[in-house]
């Protein structure tokens, strides 16, 4: 009977140290990645991006709903996970400010803001307005997360000269780009 006890305590002690040292291995893992989630000091990528600008409608810039819908933000998720953008604003240098409502924005894909009327869809929203917002000279197009925290920035013209252009080193944007914390 004596040796069944200890037999029996030997095996929890055996079982306890196994899944300690399981709960180590597996927190070791996971912690890097959840503090990486956190670490505000450290330049990183957005998961979600601006990823390419059309300020320029090219042609006559009247004010036809055709030629606004010729301007145009695209955003970009580069993640499998889709991403809720509901709350989140995408602005201009003026002010002019077009908040997202009931988006989800699917892994791996992109949405292209137009600037003019017409029916949204998976790949295309519309912010119906009825005057041209980017300048073509120089602005810059900001998103911000539902908390109006930075997402991203792409700037261009003249007086925006930095020289961050996170993506492959090109400028995919028509300018200048700065990306921040997807937080």
């Amino acid at each position: 009977m004596k040796g069944d006890l200890v037999s029996v305590s030997s095996s929890v002690r055996r079982w306890t140290a196994v899944a300690g040292v399981a709960a180590v291995a597996v927190g070791a893992t996971t912690l890097p990645a959840a503090a990486a989630d956190h670490d505000h000091g450290r330049s990183r990528h957005s998961a979600v991006f601006i990823s390419g600008v059309h300020h320029d409608s090219r042609g006559r810039e009247n004010r036809s709903n055709r030629s606004l819908n010729k301007e145009w933000v695209d955003i970009t998720n580069s993640t499998r996970r889709a991403v809720n953008l509901n709350g989140w604003t995408l602005s201009d240098e003026d002010g002019h400010t077009y908040t997202f409502h009931h988006v989800r924005l699917h892994g791996r894909s992109t949405v292209r803001v137009h600037t003019g009327t017409g029916r949204n869809t998976r790949f295309n929203l519309y912010q119906d307005r009825h005057t041209h917002v980017w300048d073509k000279g120089s602005d810059s197009a900001t998103l911000r997360n539902n908390h109006g925290r930075f997402v991203d920035k792409v700037s261009w013209g003249h007086h925006h000269r930095g020289d961050d252009r996170r993506h492959h080193g090109g400028d995919r944007h028509g300018g200048n780009h700065q990306g921040g914390h997807g937080h």
